[in-house]
């Protein structure tokens, strides 16, 4: 098992949101810029956000985007769930076909790791990421290389 770039980057992209759009909406280029992530990749991440009621757009000059309801309200796995990122670590993605359409030895034990992470990733809240120290200090050098503007494209 293992969470594809899709959930990752989707996963960074909304906690970059939740950090830095408390004055004005976020742009996806901002977030590319900051996070080394294709603005074009972002783009189709965030259709599926948008249509998973995680962020909503604003238009217009200064326009971008927000989160939809505060980060104390979004799990980790509502925003994995909406990229249609899976966290199961089964081969047979949990259809107990694993070995010639048989349950195979360890199919159980996949099936529960694959349920204790799914517990994980509902209990973090992108409110709780935002406050931790680790992620405080990343977000303050991160500002510091966008004020000095070095910053790279995003690729």
């Amino acid at each position: 098992m293992r969470l594809t770039t899709k959930g990752r980057y989707a996963v960074t992209a909304m906690l970059d949101l939740a950090i830095n759009a408390d004055e004005a909406p976020v742009s996806l280029g901002d977030i590319a810029r900051r996070q080394g992530i294709s603005l074009s990749y972002l783009e189709q991440l965030f259709a599926r956000l948008r249509r998973a009621e995680l962020v909503r757009s604003v238009r217009g000059p200064g326009g971008g985007y927000r989160l939809a309801r505060a980060p104390a309200g979004i799990q980790v796995s509502n925003i994995v769930d909406a990229v249609d990122e899976s966290v199961d670590a089964t081969r047979c993605q949990g259809l107990s076909d694993c070995q010639q359409g048989d349950t195979c030895l360890t199919h159980h034990l996949w099936c529960e790791l694959s349920d204790q992470i799914r517990q994980f990733l509902d209990a973090v809240t992108l409110e709780q990421l935002r406050q931790r120290p680790d992620i405080q200090q990343i977000a303050t050098r991160q500002r510091a290389q966008r004020d000095a503007g070095i910053l790279a494209s995003a690729p």
